[in-house]
């Protein structure tokens, strides 16, 4: 832990840690997915700028909470990158692109697929047929069976 954390954060870390961690090898079935989400949901307290207040009364309902977010999280990041990696094993190898770009790649996909999440039904569907069937504003009224004002609603 990092010397500078504060007192209940680095208290709530001793007494807990590894509880969570066995936690999260149980929940992903792999020691070394649950070391990293464990120290990703410490670095998450750490970041934020509420803290968990001393004497906590359920730390480790708090800790799972944020955990399974994260845990979330590794399966959406797992799952696309090995749509990724499918879609590359069916080019050509000289066309593979190199380690370096595949996880500029995967990153820049997870980043997508999370904003596109958070997106209502509607607009996330809108979106999609504008940008990856490329119709156009009325199209896409017609195709969702709403008006072209609500069309430029979602999209914007």
């Amino acid at each position: 832990m990092n010397p500078a954390a504060p007192p209940d954060l680095a208290t709530l870390y001793r007494a807990h840690h590894g509880w969570l961690q066995g936690w999260l090898r149980h929940k992903l079935g792999c020691g070394a997915d649950a070391a990293d989400v464990a120290h990703e949901t410490f670095l998450r307290l750490l970041q934020r700028r509420e803290r968990p207040q001393p004497g906590l009364r359920e730390p480790r309902a708090y800790l799972t909470r944020i955990a399974q977010g994260l845990v979330i999280d590794h399966y959406r990041r797992r799952d696309v990158e090995y749509a990724y990696l499918q879609a590359l094993a069916a080019l050509p190898e000289q066309t593979a692109p190199s380690p370096e770009t595949r996880l500029l790649v995967i990153d820049t996909l997870v980043r997508l697929d999370t904003a596109l999440d958070a997106l209502k039904p509607r607009a996330r569907q809108a979106f999609l047929l504008a940008q990856l069937d490329g119709l156009t504003g009325p199209a896409i009224a017609a195709r969702l069976d709403v008006s072209l004002a609500t069309v430029e609603r979602d999209l914007a």
